[in-house]
């Protein structure tokens, strides 16, 4: 059996489409439509089907697929048998939402590719409330995250770090407005996010309620820096965490406005999945998480 196959459907699950496939692994779609069908023949099994106009993968698709992972995980432990971390090859796939992307894992990026250079890294930056399922089916090897109330059976779950959140406005907002503490009012702004579901804004909402402080309509973008850019235009208000919002504040673009969350500590988070084979570079990157290690502990 030919693993380029097996390799092919893999990125097929992982990033949604054939097409998506094809542009990562520099085929045409021809090339990746020709080796799943010549799989499905080998297989004698019909891995996908299309429903409307996207390609679904069948059930008999997912009852294999733990076996394909297999074959996959084991091609890659003959490969690397014997090399160091800095030999290795393979990939490492990462979910992380928008506003920890940009602002809190640069650092641990560059210390595990120090340390694996010849490792893939695939980072996608997907929504919060989309992580805990990329880490069960597989598209995600590793998933950084807010935290969550509640976390399915199969994923486990670590704490990474702390951090708070903080309302803010632009500075050309009516300061009549900024008053978020006294129960019982109506004002003519939006709350403008980029993450609806996400754990720091659902807690602002039950703030609200508990304040019966009664809001416009929210505003949904599609990035933490779209969010600020926004706000900053005076569009609307928005929480964001402290760590995406430092330089704003200094330079006076963007201005907080007091609530009762301010000093409420919130946790960041590592998931993986307990079912899956910890190959090297999950390995390494766990341990990076689990000792929280910069760069700048790796060059020293």
């Amino acid at each position: 059996m030919n693993t380029k196959s097996l390799i092919t459907f893999k990125t097929i699950l992982e990033t949604g489409s054939f097409q998506k496939a094809a542009d990562t692994l520099n085929y045409t779609q021809s090339t990746i439509t020709f080796q799943i069908k010549q799989l499905e023949e080998e297989l004698s099994l019909k891995l996908f089907e299309k429903i409307g106009r996207k390609m679904e993968l069948t059930q008999a698709g997912k009852d294999i697929l733990p076996y394909i992972d297999t074959i996959l995980h084991n091609e890659e432990q003959i490969n690397n048998y014997g090399k160091s971390l800095s030999e290795i090859t393979g990939s490492l796939k990462l979910a992380i939402p928008d506003s920890i992307l940009i602002y809190n894992m640069q650092p641990f990026l560059q210390a595990f590719l120090h340390k694996a250079p010849n490792i893939r890294l695939i980072v996608n930056s997907i929504p919060s409330g989309e992580i805990n399922r990329a880490v069960m089916e597989g598209s995600a090897d590793i998933g950084i995250n807010c935290e969550k109330s509640s976390y399915p059976d199969t994923v486990i779950h670590k704490r990474l770090g702390t951090y708070k959140i903080l309302l803010v406005a632009s500075p050309f907002i009516n300061k009549d407005l900024l008053d978020f503490t006294t129960p019982n009012q109506r004002k003519p702004l939006s709350l403008i996010c980029n993450e609806p579901d996400g754990y720091y804004q659902i807690e602002m909402n039950k703030y609200l309620d508990q304040k019966e402080i009664v809001l416009n309509p929210y505003m949904k973008v599609q990035s933490i820096e779209a969010v600020k850019r926004c706000v900053m235009n005076n569009l609307g208000i928005a929480v964001v965490p402290t760590y995406s919002i430092e330089e704003e504040l200094k330079n006076g673009s963007l201005v907080p406005i007091k609530t009762e969350l301010d000093e409420k500590i919130f946790n960041s988070i590592y998931v993986y999945n307990k079912n899956k084979w910890l190959s090297p570079q999950m390995e390494l990157a766990l341990d990076l998480l689990d000792k929280k290690v910069g760069i700048e502990d790796l060059l020293n």
